[in-house]
């Protein structure tokens, strides 16, 4: 059996990949000497402007396709093989469409005729200028509600009562026609500046700002607005009349206030809505269960619209049972109007919470379908695609949009392939619009507030994420939790500000409080793991390797310094205080021959008491805390107390997580190393990448006792150069027995 063992190991030995180099030990100094040079630019910046602005046809056809992006598949598209699937997945998606921007105009505070325009012009624009093959564009709950909030802030119910028009002396009524006429051109100009915005962003490639929205964030927020709408269909599903309320804690007064008018409950309407949601989820989940035997999902929106409108008219719902309808759809496109620029100055802030908001969710669900179909989406290009599906389309009276998660997953499952599929389906809402519209008008409000409500069932599904959070990471919870809570609370533009301000908050304290350890060699490795961590990892006498998995920078420059003292256990003020407290015991001893005095020094956990003689008597030469024997036979006694005693001669720096460093950080560990020096301690850094070199460079850290020979590639050139430096020292004192 042992045979056995033994020829397993040695093939697996033989199996292995092998690693073996001899080299000297390298430092930087010989790095830049002898072994690279860094390559100079000999191009000017005039060189570098010209070449980039340097005009050729086949640039141009670039940029032209870059902003274009249907120039690249369009005149390839394979008409046999995509055509149908399009087609098909195309009138499955306008038919899950059209429902829905009725229903999220509501959501909007604008009649539900503008859900319509902004599910057919920003979808048309899309298909000419997204990159994404499947993501379907148009209205949204969560972005719905957000314009929602602005448009009833700015021109809430109060700015519109006016007195009847026979004047006789009755309470003032609202004026309806007024109201929304306002509230739209709110919504318009929200919008454009939208558009704006996201556009400039988009050229300035700013892409990025995604990435501080990060998933437990985005998912905490929309969980919260999921709530928002749920709260603001009751008075719909219920068939009462209350405010609408925006701002802070405006889902508490919304609850309340429909509470407050439950007794005056429309019986039909709740009936009639209880009973389209009954539907929506069966259909819902059948489609989930069955989605692989389905050809096509079960369009239950669209049934749900066609039912309802067909039992209101025929019932006379409204007439006869106050029932409250759609009312009405005029017929046709409105022409293009300039949006109200003067309305621009309050919506500035609202504007960038929309745009990046709605970019975030845009280019999160174009990445999934992306990977998942093995294309690439451009995320400045997106920026841009959206920024101009929102200002061009709000010349002709639409409401910001971006993609919506359930349209897109009807549109990709039912075979999608290209945005053929979104621009038979924004014709779709077309056809409605110029021709059938008027159709829709008997449709109940209750059942669009059973078509929102339903929809949502996926956010609130996010719940789930709590416990997975709480096991795998206890920061990325609390990012979840105070963006649910305070967008649930505040609002969903200042629980935005608060969530994102308080996820850049645990990116600082994270890099405040870095994981730091003390490093120990695996033998015959050349690997460097923590002591604390891995038993076979075990340290070099007299040198300490110190890692701290963070860069160096103003913020935890203090802090890394701190550490590094600590972990090490030399901290070179403690070690200065030993040395004056030998020098006043030496001219103790000078001046009082008669006395002996007792010190008592601590070798690590033991305390250990030394008796120290005149000067009529040998003494050695003491030097870092250490004491040569003493032996005396005179009678009184003196205590004193010293430091511990300091074995350590050298430390490591491990720099190989550190990215970056400023100015600050860089005087810190200039400061540190001179502070090192002082007792005889020298200071090596390891691990260094050469971008973080060339900042050290430029921030002239190397001069004066710093030098680039103290600094290593890796850790154990750092090491080797420190076990041989003191090995040609000078013998040091030995210590001293008791």
């Amino acid at each position: 059996m042992e045979q056995e063992e033994a020829a397993a190991a040695l093939q697996d030995a033989d199996s292995q990949l092998m690693y073996s180099i001899e080299r000297p030990v390298y430092d930087e100094a010989f790095i830049r000497t002898h072994l690279v040079n860094r390559k100079e630019n000999s191009t000017t910046i005039r060189q570098r402007l010209a070449e980039k602005f340097q005009c050729s046809s086949k640039k141009a056809k670039a940029v032209a396709r870059s902003f274009l992006p249907i120039l690249t598949w369009l005149p390839s598209y394979p008409v046999r093989q995509y055509l149908l699937s399009d087609v098909v997945s195309g009138l499955s998606t306008g038919v899950v469409q059209l429902p829905q921007g009725l229903a999220y105009a509501m959501l909007a505070a604008v009649p539900p005729v503008y859900g319509l325009y902004s599910s057919f012009y920003p979808v048309l624009l899309y298909t000419f200028f997204g990159t994404s093959r499947h993501i379907s564009v148009g209205t949204f709950a969560v972005i719905s509600l957000m314009i929602g909030g602005v448009v009833v802030r700015e021109a809430p119910d109060s700015m519109f009562y006016v007195l009847p028009a026979n004047g006789t002396n009755t309470s003032m009524v609202l004026d309806v026609e007024a109201r929304d006429d306002r509230r739209v051109q709110v919504a318009v100009v929200l919008t454009t500046l939208v558009g704006i915005i996201q556009i400039v962003f988009g050229l300035l490639r700013f892409g990025f700002v995604a990435i501080y929205l990060t998933e437990p964030l985005v998912r905490g927020f929309t969980t919260a607005a999921a709530f928002h709408v749920v709260i603001s269909q009751l008075k719909y599903l219920l068939g009462v009349k209350t405010q609408r309320f925006s701002g802070p804690l405006s889902a508490v007064y919304s609850v309340k206030a429909v509470l407050s008018e439950i007794t005056s409950t429309n019986v039909t309407t709740l009936l009639l809505g209880l009973s389209c949601i009954v539907f929506l989820y069966v259909v819902k989940h059948l489609n989930e269960r069955y989605k692989k035997k389905l050809p096509i999902p079960i369009p239950g929106e669209i049934i749900v619209v066609i039912v309802s409108t067909g039992a209101s008219y025929g019932l006379s719902l409204s007439k006869d049972y106050s029932v409250a309808v759609v009312g009405n759809i005029p017929a046709g496109l409105v022409p293009p109007a300039a949006p109200l620029f003067s309305l621009l100055p309050s919506l500035v802030t609202d504007s960038f919470a929309v745009a990046i908001v709605g970019f975030s969710m845009g280019i999160s669900l174009a990445k999934i379908f992306a990977l998942k179909h093995g294309y690439s989406v451009d995320g400045n290009q997106e920026l841009i695609a959206l920024g101009l599906c929102n200002f061009i389309s709000s010349f002709f009276q639409t409401f910001a949009v971006t993609c919506s998660m359930s349209r897109s997953l009807v549109q990709e499952s039912t075979g999608g392939k290209t945005q053929i599929a979104g621009l038979l389906a924004s014709l779709m809402v077309l056809l409605v619009v110029v021709a059938i519209g008027f159709v829709f008008q008997p449709l109940p409000q209750t059942a669009l507030a059973s078509i929102i409500m339903v929809n949502l069932l996926g956010m609130f599904k996010q719940f789930r994420d709590i416990p997975a959070l709480w096991r795998t990471s206890k920061i990325e919870l609390a990012i979840w939790l105070v963006a649910y809570v305070a967008s649930l609370l505040l609002g969903l533009d200042y629980g935005l500000l608060v969530a994102i301000s308080f996820a850049i908050l645990t990116v600082i304290y994270r890099t405040q409080s870095p994981k730091s350890s003390i490093l120990g060699h695996v033998s015959s490795t050349g690997l460097y793991y923590d002591v604390d961590d891995y038993e076979e990892a075990a340290e070099y006498e007299g040198i300490k390797v110190f890692h701290s998995n963070s860069s160096i920078y103003f913020a935890n420059s203090d802090l890394y310094v701190n550490t590094l003292k600590e972990k090490t256990g030399v901290n070179p003020v403690h070690i200065q205080a030993a040395w004056k407290a030998q020098k006043k015991l030496k001219e103790k001893t000078n001046s009082n021959h008669s006395s002996p005095l007792k010190i008592c020094a601590k070798y690590k956990d033991e305390a250990v008491t030394h008796e120290v003689l005149p000067q009529n008597h040998m003494m050695e030469e003491q030097k870092n805390g250490q004491l040569g024997d003493r032996h005396s036979d005179l009678n009184s006694e003196e205590a004193v107390f010293l430091e511990p005693l300091n074995t350590v001669h050298s430390i490591v720096l491990d720099w190989t997580s550190a990215s970056f460093i400023d100015s600050v950080g860089a005087k810190a560990i200039k400061q540190v190393i001179k502070e090192y020096a002082a007792v005889d301690v020298r200071v090596v850094i390891a691990g260094c990448n050469r971008h973080l070199l060339s900042e050290l460079d430029s921030l002239q850290f190397f001069t004066g006792n710093v030098t680039t020979d103290m600094v290593f590639p890796t850790v154990h050139d750092a090491v080797l150069y420190c076990q041989h430096l003191n090995s040609c020292s000078p013998a040091a004192p030995a210590n001293e027995t008791v």
